[in-house]
């Protein structure tokens, strides 16, 4: 039965096993309404209270990953943008979430708007992320990292794909789901041949499923056609809690623990941990 809305805690989930090295995993999909900025927030949360230790990088100006995961983001907050632009270590802003245990977040202000201008004239400016992700990770060692990204495939998305060595997909269960894929593995392939070898597309996930439809079927059985083996079992489906929480600064998960979406989030991000060969 699920606990009322605003409970702060977070359903207990199974243990999860920690991957041989860290997984740094960046969602991507530069189609906006897709449930990227709540995939991220909902599978940081499923993996923390797994037991592992994970990182939540807010790449997206609007913040909406630092909202759902209860951190402070109010312009003058320092963070991604400092950490880009001015070269400030990680660790001096990386803040703990009250959202679930070992979790924390590099939060995003408005503020990370003007990065994209002000990058573009900084040498080794896709870099930027990677050397300090690197250096973080030294002293800091985490199991997950997880990249969540602005709706466009500019520089600061750049940055996280040639940071992160595992893309995740999170594709919509609707009309032209597909749309704009295309482009963005061209984009993939592109990083992949000039700035990041080791980048894959690892996970590729479900979201705004209705069982009721025949569209989501129809969807679902061409995404997996496309990504056979990428494509995660659990899907996410249409959820009413799972749009609510963030306004309540909360993932499902701990809004709406043992609702269906914060079920079908914990089975993504078990199936994930659980993939062999996947890190």
């Amino acid at each position: 039965m699920s606990e009322a809305p605003g409970a702060t805690t977070v359903v207990s989930r199974e243990t999860l096993p920690a991957p041989s090295h860290t997984r740094v995993m960046v969602v991507v999909n530069q189609k906006g309404g897709v449930g990227k900025t709540t995939t991220a927030v909902n599978l940081a949360s499923a993996l923390s209270s797994g037991g592992l230790r994970v990182l939540l990088v807010d790449m997206d100006p609007q913040g909406n990953a630092s909202t759902a995961l209860g951190v402070d983001h109010r312009q003058g907050v320092r963070g991604t943008y400092e950490v880009l632009i001015d070269r400030d270590e990680m660790a001096w802003h990386v803040v703990p979430s009250p959202e679930a245990p070992s979790l924390a977040v590099l939060p995003a202000t408005i503020d990370l708007a003007a990065a994209e201008i002000e990058l573009v004239s900084i040498p080794g400016r896709e870099h930027r992320l990677l050397d300090a992700l690197g250096t973080y990770l030294t002293d800091h060692p985490h199991d997950y990292v997880i990249l969540d990204c602005p709706p466009s495939l500019g520089l600061l998305t750049l940055n996280a794909l040639v940071a992160a060595r595992e893309i995740l997909i999170p594709i919509q269960c609707e009309y032209y789901a597909l749309e704009g894929v295309s482009q963005l593995v061209r984009t993939i392939n592109l990083v992949k041949g000039n700035l990041n070898d080791r980048l894959r597309v690892s996970t590729v996930i479900l979201t705004m499923y209705d069982a009721r439809t025949k569209l989501s079927a129809q969807v679902a059985e061409e995404v997996r056609r496309h990504f056979p083996t990428e494509t995660l079992k659990a899907s996410i489906p249409r959820s009413v809690r799972v749009s609510e929480a963030p306004s309540y600064g909360q993932t499902v998960m701990s809004y709406s623990p043992g609702s269906p979406g914060a079920d079908a989030y914990a089975a993504a991000a078990r199936e994930i941990a659980h993939r062999e060969g996947a890190h």
